[in-house]
């Protein structure tokens, strides 16, 4: 089936590149921009990602790597302050005027 009529890019393509992908590096992110470049092509009206999307999760090698999963619980534990120096924290001017 034809996903993306402007491109001319199928759902075994689309599959065919996450397997490439899957195979040359088991811990990458698959995005649709990395299928597209994978393909040596680039979106162009964007009216086929709904069914682009779909097509890559019903991909049976898309997920996320075990090694990666955990990445995410570590960026949500981050100072409240984000690293900003004191002067320039939004609850220190509140405070101040």
């Amino acid at each position: 089936m034809i996903v993306c009529h402007c491109t001319n890019i199928s759902d075994h393509d689309i599959r065919a590149a996450i397997d490439w992908m899957r195979r040359a590096d088991p811990r990458t992110i698959i995005t649709p921009g990395k299928i597209y470049h994978a393909l040596g092509k680039s979106a162009d009206c964007g009216g086929c990602m709904p069914l682009f999307l779909d097509t890559m999760q019903a991909a049976s090698n898309l997920d996320v790597p075990m090694q990666l999963r955990t990445l995410r619980a570590g960026a949500t534990q981050e100072k409240a302050d984000e690293g900003r120096s004191e002067g320039h924290r939004i609850s220190e001017q509140i405070s101040a005027a």
